[in-house]
């Protein structure tokens, strides 16, 4: 497994970077699960069904909308 640093600003407004551990490397969407089950995991257990399958990547909207937290890159860690 691989380590992938996620760097994003944080709700407020602090570029920070995490680093989290995949097979590959993480789509925007799975990046924006990754930071929402660490930053946010009352919000990681709500059903995002209604969203699902009619807006693309719909947690990378939401964490922006709701948490104004964007995702910046997704890089290789060193």
């Amino acid at each position: 497994m691989q380590k992938w640093q996620i760097t994003f600003v944080d709700d407020h407004g602090v570029q920070t970077v995490e680093q989290f551990t995949c097979d590959q490397k993480p789509s925007l969407e799975d990046a924006a699960h990754m930071i929402r089950n660490k930053l946010v995991p009352i919000a990681a257990e709500l059903d995002l069904n209604d969203l699902e399958g009619r807006k693309p990547e719909p947690t990378v909207k939401i964490l922006k909308d709701q948490n104004s937290i964007q995702i910046l890159d997704i890089s290789p860690a060193a």
